[in-house]
């Protein structure tokens, strides 16, 4: 066996950072991904002329100081082509048309245009918002690990606290429900129903159980900036494949990994594939959800796991429902912006349909669709419950799909005339492309629960085997896996990417 040799299991955004940082820190790695494609949920598949993005669309973390843009600078790569966005989305309510800016103040005054009844709390409910954001970017400059472990971890920790670090304090147990009550706007349903649509895609909760500190990070973040990457995330994929694979890592598709094992007299962990290959490392990093971990490991495990996972594993972890459309460009609206949201339920429901992203592909990204095309991207959160049984699945397919072609209608009044192609990608369809059980998505909901301290740490309970990905903290999007990914590499390494 080789000293420090790595073997990363998945080949997502977050194990490919860890391997492409781990052979520049001289390791011998290698990536074993179960799919066709690199990328995880931020991949791609192709249909035809038309590259879709499977899962995640909206970039963040190039700009300046963003995980990304450290890591590339740090690996010595160029970034992929992005385009920052000045307006981030259209958000469509039931009762209004509101846009996302990325300049802070332009985005408060035109909000405070849309709800002149509450326009006189929304600046001081903002300033609080970024005052807690800038807060906690300034601890996470250093990129400590949460939850602290050991003895170094509590020192990063502490040496990364800043004088205003203090103010966080009283915030840690409370959720975004209580800045909006402490402001007075809790009970206007339209500005909450606004604030609910932006957490819940990226920290897969609304305002009522959304830990108040990562809710003021989520509202900020597109501040920091949004980007539009040409062809799709899947770029930072193909990126890092390529730097790692230029420096000797190996990393090879369609290995799915059955069984990891420990070979106590060599003190090397044995991992093998369903062709039953067997590789030999020091360090395994499994860049899956948590919940793929017992399957993985024998019986005698079980314990140690259990105490790891504690009731997470048991929690309700969203699915979702997606259309990849091909849609003929000369019928769309006029300037129709690249990311949109549409909020259709007056009640404010976030889930099944009456909430969606949607992600239009630029007019000129060639990758996506030819000339006089345009791909288009829809998602909504569902409840994997609702998809238990052949009949139950067949049938809500159906139905979801037509109710969400319905609601994009209310915004796009020509998308029937516009469609060329249309592909369903429900749940199983996630499970069998993506390998994440039952067709789960963007980790566990960033409630007091689950965030921040009470994370999962990449740390499990076993020597030298450690987790990336959405299922520790900091949680969901490549921002997030791409952290963890980071964590794993300290933890290992020791090393630190330059600040």
């Amino acid at each position: 066996m080789i000293k420090n040799s790595v073997v990363v299991i998945g080949g997502g955004i977050g194990g490919l950072t860890a391997a492409a940082l781990l052979g520049r820190a001289g390791y011998s790695v290698r990536i074993l991904e179960a799919s066709r494609e690199w990328g995880g949920c931020a991949g791609k598949f192709q249909r035809g002329e038309a590259l879709f993005p499977v899962g995640a669309t909206l970039g963040m973390g190039f700009e300046k100081g963003g995980i990304h843009q450290r890591i590339f600078h740090y690996l010595g790569i160029a970034p992929p082509p992005s385009l920052m966005l000045d307006q981030v989305m259209d958000i469509h309510l039931p009762d209004k048309t509101l846009i996302f800016y990325r300049d802070r103040e332009t985005h408060v005054n035109e909000l405070k245009k849309s709800y002149p009844e509450i326009s006189e709390k929304l600046s001081p409910f903002y300033e609080e918002v970024f005052r807690i954001a800038t807060e906690i970017r300034k601890l996470m400059v250093a990129l400590p690990t949460l939850p602290p472990k050991t003895m170094k971890d509590w020192m990063e920790l502490t040496l990364s606290l800043k004088p205003g670090s203090l103010m966080l304090l009283p915030a840690f147990q409370k959720t975004m429900l209580d800045l909006l009550e402490k402001h007075g706007i809790h009970e206007h349903s339209s500005f909450k129903h606004f604030i609910d649509g932006q957490l819940i895609d990226s920290m897969q909760v609304t305002s009522e159980q959304c830990a108040l500190l990562m809710g003021c990070l989520a509202m900020d973040i597109y501040h920091e900036g949004a980007f539009y990457l040409e062809g799709g995330l899947f770029q930072i994929a193909q990126s890092l494949v390529g730097f790692s694979e230029s420096i000797g890592v190996k990393a090879t598709l369609g290995r799915k990994v059955v069984s990891i094992d420990r070979d106590h007299h060599e003190q090397e962990w044995i991992i093998s594939d369903h062709r039953g290959n067997e590789y030999r490392a020091n360090h395994v990093i499994c860049n899956l959800p948590v919940q793929s971990l017992k399957n993985l490991f024998p019986p005698h495990y079980k314990t140690n796991l259990d105490n790891y996972l504690k009731v997470n594993d048991k929690e309700a972890i969203w699915g979702t429902m997606s259309l990849y459309m091909l849609l003929k460009e000369e019928s769309l609206p006029e300037s129709y912006p690249l990311f949109s949201q549409i909020c259709s339920n007056p009640n404010g429901n976030m889930s099944e349909g009456d909430h969606l992203f949607l992600s239009l592909s630029h007019p000129n990204d060639r990758q996506r669709a030819p000339e006089g095309f345009r791909t288009l991207t829809v998602s909504t959160h569902t409840k994997l419950e609702k998809w238990e049984t052949k009949e139950k699945y067949d049938s809500y397919k159906e139905n979801l799909k037509e109710k969400m072609i319905n609601s994009i209608e209310s915004v796009i009044p020509t998308i029937r005339d516009c469609l060329v192609d249309i592909y369903p990608g429900a749940p199983k369809a996630w499970e069998r492309f993506t390998g994440r059980p039952g067709g789960i998505v963007g980790g566990f909901p960033q409630s007091n629960d689950h965030a921040l301290f009470n994370s999962l740490s990449h740390r499990t309970p076993l020597k030298n085997v450690w987790i990336c990905g959405d299922s520790v903290f900091p949680g969901a999007g490549t921002i997030g896996v791409s952290v963890s990914a980071y964590h794993v590499y300290h933890s290992i390494t020791g090393r630190k990417l330059q600040k």
